[in-house]
This record gives structure tokens, C-alpha cells and sequence, in this order.
């Protein structure tokens, strides 16, 4: 006859190592995931930001923002009036996306985002891919609104 405290270890035991496993698994399928559709990102984060320099440009009715790709595919954003720029660099090989501002101040670091996969709904095979900082889920719309204020000479935000 098995012992109840026995039987309830052993219960435990199982628990956790489906645990692992069940997260090990996610944890694999989020990776290749985020692998095989991080052109589609890179891709839609660059049309995003040639976008918004357009909006801006009509906006202002000049040509404010000038954006650029570079031979190595990085993307280039000047403001001719301020003569400062903005780099945003694609590391495919650890997805991960650098924005550097030269209309920061020195202090600030630069944005580093991370392309991570993840789980959408209850079935294993419904997943997405994310762009992440700081852990939580980047809006980019509002992300580059902001560092483009930044380049231009406002404050990352709009005072009311």
C-alpha cells in the first residue's frame, strides 16, 4: 500500500516535470518562431517608419524628415533643420533592433528591442511574433512618433 504523502510527492513531481517540459516546448516554438518571421518584422517595422516620415513630411509641408536605407540595410532618418539623425539597426542573428537617436540627451540609452514569439490562444500552434522592451510589448506607432519628436526638437510628448 503507497504511503499518501508519498503518493503526493510523487503527484508533484510529475506536475512540475510536465511543467518544465510544457515550457521548454513553448519556449522552443516561440524561438523558431520569432527566427522564421523576423524579415516579415524587420520589414514591416521599416515600411512603418518610412510611413510616418512621409505623414510627417506632408504634415509639415517640407521636407523635415528624410529617411534612407543603408547598403548594410540599417535605416537612416535625418532632420535637415537640426542636423541630427537617427539609426535603427537590425541584428538578425539575435532579433533584436537598436534605435539610436542623435536628438537624444547623452544620458538617455538607446531602444533595444527584442523579437520574441508568442502563444495567441489555447492551441499549441497559435502564435505570433512581438517586438519587446523592458519585457512588455512595444506599440511601435507610438514608439517612433516618439523618437521622432525627439529628433525634431520637442519633448518625447505632447504637453496638453
Amino acid at each position: 500500500m503507497i504511503d499518501e504523502s508519498a503518493k503526493q510527492a510523487a503527484q508533484e513531481y510529475l506536475a512540475a516535470k510536465l511543467t518544465e517540459e510544457e515550457q521548454l516546448y513553448e519556449d522552443t516554438q516561440n524561438k523558431a518562431l520569432a527566427l522564421a518571421r523576423s524579415p516579415m518584422v524587420w520589414k514591416y517595422l521599416k515600411d512603418t517608419i518610412f510611413e510616418k516620415c512621409r505623414e510627417w513630411n506632408a504634415i509639415t509641408q517640407e521636407e523635415t524628415l528624410t529617411c534612407k536605407e543603408t547598403a548594410m540595410g540599417d535605416l537612416r532618418i535625418w532632420c535637415g533643420p537640426r542636423r541630427q539623425q537617427m539609426m535603427v539597426h537590425y541584428d538578425s542573428k539575435r532579433l533584436v533592433i537598436t534605435v539610436r537617436n542623435g536628438g537624444r540627451l547623452e544620458h538617455e540609452k538607446d531602444v533595444i528591442l527584442h523579437m520574441e514569439g508568442y502563444r495567441t490562444g489555447p492551441e499549441r500552434t497559435d502564435r505570433d511574433v512581438h517586438l519587446v522592451r523592458n519585457e512588455q510589448g512595444v506599440d511601435i506607432g507610438m514608439l517612433l512618433v516618439g523618437e521622432l519628436r525627439v529628433l525634431t526638437g520637442l519633448s518625447r510628448q505632447r504637453k496638453s
